[in-house]
């Protein structure tokens, strides 16, 4: 049998498919060599909360860039960081037995950036 290489574009939030595609394959590569996409999943996405459904955007520098990759891409300020995380860890139901255990894994994480 082969190896099985999967190739997939970035985006903010991914998907459980996403990663179902990396754990099938033997290699994964992110392409961001291709043209980034304004407007797009590359920087944003939709959550669940109990106000209904929210766009969570990443500001990305994008005056006289029209033609960047979505490698060159630049994110823009920081604020926006602390409010994504306030509405990801409102969004979630505080009572289902792992919830402490993944916050407090991704806070670990995301403190390095925030």
């Amino acid at each position: 049998m082969g190896k099985k290489i999967a190739i997939i574009q970035s985006n903010y939030i991914p998907w459980k498919g996403y990663f179902d595609i990396i754990a099938k394959a033997d290699e994964f590569i992110v392409f961001d060599e291709m043209q980034y996409t304004h407007h797009d999943w590359r920087n944003r996405n939709k959550i669940k909360t109990p106000m209904g459904t929210q766009w969570l955007t990443v500001p990305v520098k994008v005056k006289g860039r029209r033609k960047q990759t979505i490698l060159e891409a630049e994110i823009s300020g920081s604020e926006w960081k602390k409010k994504h995380w306030k509405r990801i860890v409102q969004s979630h139901d505080h009572r289902q037995s792992r919830w402490l255990e993944i916050v407090n894994r991704s806070k670990r994480l995301l403190q390095q950036s925030l």
